[in-house]
């Protein structure tokens, strides 16, 4: 397994790998909810990382404790990041997981150092941080505290229900610094859920963590991803989808058409062929192009899911989702909704 050579990208490269063989253990636990999966904990050398200049996201800075996904969502577009430790992009991705024990001590001492500005932190855009091995290594608690004590913003993307364990450290942080909470819920259909999607929970106990935030004070918005080609795209299904969300009381729901980059591609189109071999050709001539669906197709959805959003009296993601739970922003003709691109490329 190939762990000597993780370097930071250019900005920080000074700090040489992120961590050393000398550091991993590998263990296994023999309880249902971790049977199959190994973790391979290791103390890493940084945790606040600098998106690549690059990239689309609409932030600079992440923190990511885990890698690898027991959620094993047969797109994710971070199985790519398992082959720079020499591990299977499929079925390895989705059960050996690597655990950066050392997470919150690390966000701590970074937050701390005078280099540090004070920027927004994402959470949750590579792997979920509210996998199933969150229940055992509790990384999260230690990482909110340490935000909250610098009054560092930060948001978090999930489809776990475990973020519900922490709701009132998240109280706290939002009372006095900017916190947003999303929660990906693609679809809700139940058949198609559980063979994309299998190691989550439902898409309705995720829509469950929606309702819990708004009732906590905490704006919590979806982001509709993935809205999957021929499977989840009937107008008929987007509305419903739609729909729950609005009646869980989210804020915003912005769509996200699957995109699918190399790793995940390969991944995908086994799972497509498996079971929905019809589809192979139609997906093959959709993403002929590259990751992407050609833009006319995802401006439809975009607008098809921004009608229905308007219908039931919701509006697309945007930074400003994000606030303080004792002094929320006054809308006003200067706190202009986002453009659709705001969220887009978080899954």
């Amino acid at each position: 397994m190939r762990w000597d050579n993780l370097v930071e990208n250019a900005s920080t490269a000074g700090e040489n790998a992120l961590f050393g063989t000398d550091a991993v253990i590998r263990r296994t636990f023999d309880t249902p909810e971790f049977r199959g999966i190994t973790f391979h904990e290791i103390r890493a050398r940084s945790i606040i990382n600098r998106v690549p200049g690059a990239s689309r996201m609409p932030f600079e800075w992440t923190v990511n404790p885990y890698r690898g996904c027991s959620h094993a969502c047969v797109y994710c577009f971070a199985r790519k990041t398992h082959s720079y430790l020499d591990l299977d992009t499929g079925l390895g991705f989705d059960s050996q997981i690597v655990v950066k024990v050392n997470a919150p001590e690390l966000v701590r001492r970074q937050l701390a150092s005078p280099r540090w500005q004070g920027a927004h932190i994402a959470m949750g855009t590579n792997v979920d941080c509210y996998q199933r091995a969150e229940g055992r290594y509790r990384l999260m608690p230690g990482i909110i505290a340490a935000l909250r004590e610098r009054a560092n913003p930060f948001s978090i993307l999930t489809k776990g229900t475990l973020i519900l364990r922490d709701l009132e450290s998240l109280r706290e942080a939002a009372a006095v610094t900017d916190v947003g909470v999303s929660v990906s819920v693609g679809f809700v259909d139940e058949d198609l859920w559980r063979t994309v999607e299998p190691g989550t929970p439902s898409p309705r106990r995720r829509l469950d963590v929606v309702r819990a935030m708004a009732d906590s004070g905490i704006g919590c918005g979806v982001l509709m991803a993935p809205v999957v080609p021929f499977l989840s795209d009937d107008p008929a299904q987007l509305r419903e989808t739609v729909r729950e969300i609005a009646a869980a009381g989210a804020g915003s729901v912005t769509p996200l058409v699957l995109h699918l980059r190399p790793g995940a591609r390969e991944w995908f189109m086994t799972w497509l062929a498996e079971h929905h071999p019809r589809l192979v050709t139609r997906y093959e001539r959709m993403y002929a192009g590259g990751a992407y669906a050609p833009t006319w197709y995802q401006r439809r959805v975009t607008r098809q899911v921004h009608e229905f959003a308007a219908e039931f009296g919701i509006g697309p993601a945007g930074r400003g989702a994000a606030r303080r739970i004792t002094a929320p922003p006054e809308p006003g003709p200067d706190r202009e909704p986002a453009s659709g691109a705001t969220q887009l490329t978080l899954l």
